[in-house]
């Protein structure tokens, strides 16, 4: 009879009792794979397009200074004029003792010419034929040399007329009206930049080159040199023109262990001055069936190793060690652990731990997976 009511109490018990808790539920997000370009943001500095250091190539005193400081100036345009007069005299001197060649050969000429009508009748010997011949041979050479003569010192004289062998602008002049300069001299008189466009050169670490070539090679990953640099200036905005990859170099620093990039820019507003900081994101290639998932959804535990918390078919949480390279966006491209379809946990994972059962809703579905 005792056991009897003792049987009833405890069925009455177990009606009260709860039934078992529903799993958890968590937001997944269905990796897909995907064609993505890879960029990277490496640091540069702005170079000018060309520069052109003025030194003059004769001596003088500066007589004339046309330009101004800090403006442009054209091709060919005269940035200073030295005191030409002694050079001027020497042009003179040229061209007098071409004038004293000429008539010198003028008359030798004139003698071998009638010295060949009289050779025929005996009225001079050969020999005296021979002198004359040789005469005239001497005194057309000595119009050549006049000649050259004068060329050099035309040209001696223009450099005292010192041009802008580019366009673009030029900077501080090192000497003023007045003073004397050397031909040849160390010192520039002043350095001339074309600003527009300019080069952004940019150091890339020759590991992470090594590592794209290898994977240009293995088929991996599709060389993008084509594609537009976007460059980001000082503040942290974006430049309004977009830059071009046209050079890199052969060649690896040894004291920084990278190799040089070169990005040609526009430079309407010349806003980019030269020795700017600024940073350059470069698209270093394609990667097609790529794999990207959801920075929320990759963790990492004490010993810094990166894993992924994923939903499996069975229902129940999966733990994925996983190798991620570099940001795509707000998403992490996987190299290693996960593949297309698995369902990484993006939302609710305080709530789980691998082995547990979970109810996986997929992100952007809303209320339609809840009961």
């Amino acid at each position: 009879m005792a056991a009897l009511v003792a049987a009833s109490l405890f069925a009455a018990c177990g009606d009260d009792a709860p039934g078992e808790a529903p799993p958890p539920e968590v937001t997944v997000v269905t990796l897909a794979p995907e064609t993505v370009t890879l960029k990277r943001e490496l640091p540069g500095r702005v170079s000018p397009y060309l520069i052109a250091e003025i030194r003059p190539q004769v001596s003088g005193i500066v007589r004339k200074r046309p330009f101004e400081e800090g403006g442009r100036v054209a091709a060919g345009e005269i940035l200073y004029r030295l005191e030409d007069s002694t050079y001027r005299a020497d042009v003179e001197s040229a061209r007098a003792e071409l004038a004293r060649a000429e008539a010198t050969l003028a008359v030798a000429r004139a003698t071998a010419r009638r010295v060949a009508e009289l050779v025929g009748t005996g009225a001079v010997s050969r020999q005296d034929q021979d002198t004359a011949t040789a005469s005239l041979g001497e005194a057309e050479a000595g119009v050549a040399a006049a000649r050259a003569a004068l060329a050099r010192a035309e040209v001696v004289l223009g450099y005292t007329r010192i041009a802008s062998p580019i366009a673009g602008r030029i900077g501080k002049s090192s000497v003023t009206q007045g003073a004397l300069v050397i031909a040849n001299q160390d010192q520039a008189l002043a350095t001339v930049q074309q600003l527009d466009p300019v080069y952004v050169d940019l150091s890339q670490s020759s590991s992470e080159w090594l590592a794209l070539r290898k994977e240009i090679a293995a088929g991996t990953l599709e060389s993008t040199k084509e594609l537009p640099v976007v460059i980001l200036l000082e503040d942290g905005t974006t430049y309004a023109e977009q830059g071009r990859l046209v050079f890199a170099d052969v060649s690896v620093d040894p004291a920084t262990g990278g190799t040089l990039l070169r990005v040609v820019v526009p430079n309407p507003s010349m806003l980019l001055l030269p020795g700017m900081f600024v940073r350059a994101v470069i698209s270093t290639g394609t990667r097609s069936d790529a794999i990207l998932a959801p920075q929320q959804g990759i963790q990492r535990d004490p010993a810094g190793k990166a894993f992924a918390l994923v939903a499996g078919d069975d229902g129940k949480v999966a733990r994925r060690e996983v190798r991620v390279s570099s940001t795509v966006g707000d998403r992490w491209l996987v190299e290693e652990g996960l593949a297309a379809g698995d369902r990484v946990i993006v939302e609710g994972l305080q709530k789980v731990q691998p082995g547990a059962p979970v109810k996986a809703v997929e992100r952007g579905a809303g209320a339609a997976g809840k009961p």
